[in-house]
């Protein structure tokens, strides 16, 4: 297509030829104004003169017409695909491309919004896509969406609006999925502990909003690691207190879940989690020994070395029937505190440990009895035992043989032997990892062991004969551990090298404790780049079948092989967004592998309000998908109103690429001479008559 112009190019700067345009004109004037012979001939040869030194020339462009763009939105993002209104949107993208493809001279590109942390975001996405095109040459916007935009800007907020419009420079159409009669409800936790005190009563702040508002109050739900622990009615609008207690320290999982509402969009924002973890404020271990000998002190050593322990340490230093010959004046006659220790602040205490001690008339059997009834009710309880455990004054022999997980054979193995980690013990957490699964461990040895029967305990560690070494119990909510020697001190000494007397200790005061990290069952889970990691830790080793739920309820179940340390492994897909429970039946943890942004949550109900100030603002439309369909869509030329009942308007620019161009000129130099030529030789002529 060729297209013709007139052009100038001066051979002198315009405000020269400006200025010599004036001077000719004024003298002109007065040749005129006086009538001089020759001033015609003289306007011709100044007329000649300025147009030349202007230079004018008609150019040819030969122009390549460039087809509009019509930029096509799909909204894809989280709050779409939780009100299900995905096959709106993939209807409405289909329809859109096959109309626009029709339109001659148009063409078409289309970008898609995903969503990130801080919600859907049209206003980036639009910058980096038009960035990419030539805008002359945009004909349209058209967003296929929900309408939950959340860098839209608002009906009063000029400055942003205009920047946005400035943006696009072209007609928004928006074309909206779901429909404008939506109800949706939705729980938020507004405030939540980071840590709470074990045993100690603590609260969560919770919030449910409807919308549109209809229900006077909510049933609510708190569960606590998948069991329910609390529920409250909460009224909608306003925050509602749960209350909860934590009765172990280490991570908890906290999920409130509102009553899903009839006809509402999706109960996935119904329930809302929250992690704690619990602490506690002080460890209180009651140590009660026997006689001294050297592995008192490695007691004391580790418990005291723990500012967090608190340690009330009960010994005796003389047995009663060994007289003292200090005058009685001299002797510090405080009675100890025996009844308050063992009766009435017993339940006080984490952990009680017996290290050495019989029964020898100082604790009435009526404390021992309380000891039992501590440990049956959720207490810890460590007997660390020396030959005395075979007498027939051993504490087995006390109310507390209920509870102890060993029974005394009446031998005592006194010879050198290394103390060995049990097949159990490769894969029980106290002692997992302490030693090579083959092979002799490189720590020293010990050289005295009781003997015992074990019965149901699990034996975690063996000596002389591969018998019990190391006993663990439960002992109906509590927890009992039984050493069966007194000469794990040799290993603190670093005696023959040593051994790992501190981590194996530690770990076994921990687990009496009920340090969630030590638990021999215990389930969790972490998202990895496509799915949900999930890693089952038993002491067992049947197979474990694990029952994924998806956050649509849907579920799937999983089986899993543990390996020789006791850990079963396996991954699974996740592609739906939200929270995902993960199962064994008596463990449950969640895990959120495409987490959702709170903003998409906090309202997944289709709105036009968001959006309808910036179409309206850029000449565009609003239109609901629901009604009918994908509206008409015309070629409007540049000017003209861009939209209209039933119809959407894409503007027609007229952008086009220069191919060649061709320059004629008006008055070519020869032509020029000619004239001034002839002007020259008309004034002399006019001259010489009038002389």
């Amino acid at each position: 297509m060729d297209k013709y112009s007139l052009t100038w190019t001066p051979y002198f700067p315009v405000s020269v030829v400006a200025g010599l345009a004036i001077l000719s004109l004024i003298v002109l004037f007065l040749g005129f104004y006086r009538r001089a012979r020759g001033s015609v001939f003289r306007a011709v040869f100044v007329i000649v003169a300025l147009v030349s030194l202007i230079n004018p020339s008609l150019r040819d462009e030969q122009r390549q017409p460039l087809p509009d763009v019509a930029l096509v939105v799909v909204d894809r993002s989280p709050s779409q695909r939780l009100a299900k209104r995905d096959g709106q949107v993939d209807d409405a993208a289909k329809d859109l491309t096959s109309r626009l493809s029709k339109i001659p001279n148009l063409q078409l590109r289309q970008i898609e919004l995903d969503g990130d942390a801080d919600g859907t975001k049209l206003n980036d996405r639009l910058a980096e896509a038009l960035g990419e095109i030539d805008k002359s040459r945009i004909g349209a916007v058209i967003a296929v969406t929900d309408g939950q935009i959340h860098d839209a800007p608002g009906a009063g907020d000029e400055g942003t609006l205009q920047r946005q419009r400035d943006l696009l420079g072209t007609p928004l159409h928006v074309l909206l999925t779901g429909r404008p009669d939506e109800q949706d409800r939705q729980l938020t936790i507004e405030q939540a502990p980071t840590y709470v005190m074990v045993g100690q009563d603590a609260s969560i702040t919770v919030r449910v909003t409807e919308s549109p508002s209809g229900s006077d109050t909510v049933p609510v739900i708190l569960r606590q690691d998948g069991k329910q622990v609390a529920q409250i009615e909460a009224r909608p609008g306003q925050p509602a207190t749960i209350p909860f207690r934590l009765d172990k320290a280490g991570p908890a999982v906290l999920e409130a879940e509102a009553a899903v509402r009839p006809g509402e969009l999706t109960a996935l924002n119904n329930r809302a989690i929250a992690n704690v973890n619990g602490v506690r404020d002080r460890l209180r271990v009651l140590l009660v020994s026997g006689e001294p000998y050297p592995g008192l002190r490695v007691w004391r050593n580790l418990l005291k070395a723990d500012p967090a322990v608190d340690l009330v340490h009960f010994t005796i230093l003389r047995p009663p029937e060994k007289q003292d010959g200090t005058p009685i004046r001299e002797l510090a006659l405080i009675a100890f505190p025996s009844r308050e220790l063992f009766e009435v602040k017993l339940n006080e205490f984490d952990l009680v440990i017996f290290d050495r001690y019989n029964r020898r008339g100082l604790l009435p059997l009526a404390y021992l009895d309380n000891i039992a009834n501590y440990v049956e009710h959720g207490g810890a309880l460590l007997e660390a035992t020396g030959p005395e455990f075979a007498s027939p004054t051993s504490l087995f022999r006390t109310p507390l043989s209920r509870i102890l997980p060993g029974r005394p054979s009446g031998e005592v193995f006194e010879r050198e032997f290394k103390p060995h980690i049990s097949e159990l013990g490769q894969r029980h957490p106290v002692t997992q990892g302490l030693a090579p699964p083959d092979g002799d461990p490189s720590w020293g040895d010990w050289f005295r062991q009781v003997d015992v029967e074990a019965g149901g305990a699990q034996v975690v560690m063996t000596g002389v004969a591969d018998r019990p070494l190391l006993a663990l119990a439960r002992m109906g909510q509590g927890r009992v551990a039984q050493l069966l020697s007194d000469h794990a001190w040799l290993w603190a000494r670093g005696f023959q090298e040593g051994g790992p007397q501190a981590a194996l200790l530690r770990r076994l005061v921990h687990w009496l404790m009920k340090e969630p990290e030590l638990e021999e069952e215990r389930l969790e889970a972490g998202a990895t780049a496509d799915g949900i990691r999930i890693t089952r830790h038993t002491i067992g080793q049947d197979p474990i079948k694990a029952t994924i739920t998806a956050p649509d309820g849907t579920e799937r179940t999983v089986s899993m092989q543990p390996d020789a340390a006791g850990v079963a492994r396996a991954s699974v897909v996740a592609d739906q967004d939200g929270l995902y429970k993960v199962s064994d039946g008596d463990h449950a943890v969640y895990v959120e592998p495409h987490p959702i942004a709170a903003r998409e949550l906090a309202d997944i109900r289709a709105t036009a309000d968001r959006l309808a100030p910036l179409a309206t603002a850029t000449g565009g439309s609003v239109n609901w998908l629901y009604q009918d369909g994908v509206p008409d869509i015309r070629t409007i030329a540049a000017g003209r109103r861009m939209e209209g009942r039933g119809w959407i308007g894409i503007r027609q620019n007229g952008a086009y690429n220069v191919t060649g161009s061709s320059d004629i000129a008006l008055i070519p130099p020869w032509l020029a001479l000619l004239l001034l030529a002839g002007a020259i030789a008309g004034a002399w002529w006019a001259e010489g008559r009038s002389a």
